[in-house]
């Protein structure tokens, strides 16, 4: 069973620039407060520490 990381929507991305809506989308998330399960690699761990004002990490699994 592959790692997986629950990733929620904290901040929002009005008045940011496009790079970081771009990787909001990327990961799925384009609203507040949403959740989504993704597989835990390395480029998925680039994109959320590369905007860590807007999304954290709920929980690690596997």
């Amino acid at each position: 069973m592959a790692k997986t990381i629950v990733v929620k929507q904290i901040g929002s991305p009005i008045r940011r620039p496009a790079s970081q809506r771009a990787t909001l989308i990327g990961l799925g998330l384009n609203k507040m407060h949403k959740t989504r399960e993704l597989e835990d690699t390395p480029s998925v761990r680039g994109m959320v520490n590369s905007i860590p004002h807007l999304v954290e990490i709920i929980e690690e699994r596997g």
